[in-house]
């Protein structure tokens, strides 16, 4: 048994929500696949002093009506893509939600605005714990301000405008899962005919780095050198499994976080791994793929290694 080739996407009215839709529109395009719009609402309630301390519940019929308009102008949105779209208006928290039904799915899209800055750490509830607990690759699109309403992916790369992707770049550390991260995207490069570059990180330079307590008879040059044979191993490999796909490789000073995130102003996506740690009590992604999430300027794909474990089983799944 296999999942089936569509990206799930959530939506809630947003122009952040909405710009995610028209990524996922058009990577299904590109793929062949279908899309499935979720739109989710749960009931809030409010002290009623009136009832003894108790609560009530409001009237979901108001709610419903406006989720259902939402998910409307959603499949009306995807309509002129040309992509086979369903949707769902589902109950409940919507992180839980798309996790849940994440399950069924190759891949989940979700939005977030993406401002940026270390004042802006802290991205939607959705954003965070969808990457972390999908059963899915997740693919996370930040939105800046611009109204990016065409779903035509050959616009050009201005704003938030939906786009083809160009050029990916993939973390690689040598990680288990650096290599899970390594492995979907060269899937991407090849779902896209994108340009793929791999990036690892040394962080050298300044006190606070890693490396700084090493003597200062330690040649650098030869740690970087010792760190790019240990990537060209890894990225060797994975030509050799894929030889139509071609993987620029570059090791420079710096950490993972701040090289991806400053290469993403220049990319169309991200793709970062993440171990993960488990069950929704404990699970958290990485510090570098969250970092990135944080700050990245392009679309970011996490995959953790729970997720690859899953669709190991499911070939159709792959793009």
């Amino acid at each position: 048994m296999t999942r089936p080739e569509v990206v799930l996407v959530g939506v809630d009215g947003s122009a952040a929500s909405l710009h995610a839709l028209d990524w996922a529109a058009a990577y299904a395009r590109r793929v062949g696949w279908g899309l499935h719009v979720v739109c989710s609402y749960s009931l809030p309630s409010f002290t009623a002093a009136s009832l003894d301390g108790g609560y009530a519940a409001l009237d979901d019929t108001a709610i419903q009506e406006g989720a259902k308009a939402v998910l409307a102008e959603a499949e009306e949105r995807v309509a002129a893509s040309g992509v086979p779209v369903t949707g769902t208006v589902a109950t409940g928290d919507a992180a839980g939600v798309l996790v849940e039904m994440s399950r069924e799915h190759a891949l989940a899209v979700v939005g977030t605005r993406g401002k940026g800055g270390f004042t802006e750490r802290l991205l939607g509830t959705v954003s965070s714990a969808l990457p972390a607990h999908a059963h899915c690759p997740t693919v996370v699109v930040p939105y800046r301000g611009t109204d990016g309403g065409s779903t035509d992916v050959t616009e050009r790369r201005d704003g938030d405008v939906v786009h083809e992707v160009r050029r990916i770049v993939v973390g690689v550390d040598g990680s288990p899962s650096a290599e899970v991260a390594l492995k979907h995207a060269v899937a991407q490069a090849r779902a896209w005919d994108a340009e793929l570059v791999a990036v690892a990180g040394v962080p050298l330079g300044g006190g606070a780095g890693i490396l700084a307590w090493l003597p200062s008879q330690i040649d650098h040059e030869t740690v970087l050198a010792d760190v790019k044979a240990g990537l060209d191993v890894t990225v060797d490999r994975a030509q050799a499994a894929n030889p139509g796909v071609t993987i620029k490789r570059h090791v420079l000073d710096g950490t993972g976080a701040e090289l991806l995130t400053e290469f993403s102003t220049g990319a169309d996506l991200v793709v970062v791994g993440s171990r993960g740690r488990g069950g929704f009590r404990g699970l958290l992604l990485g510090s570098t793929s969250q970092a990135v999430l944080h700050h990245s300027a392009c679309p970011v794909l996490v995959v953790t290694r729970k997720c690859d474990e899953e669709l190991s089983e499911d070939p159709a799944s792959a793009a």
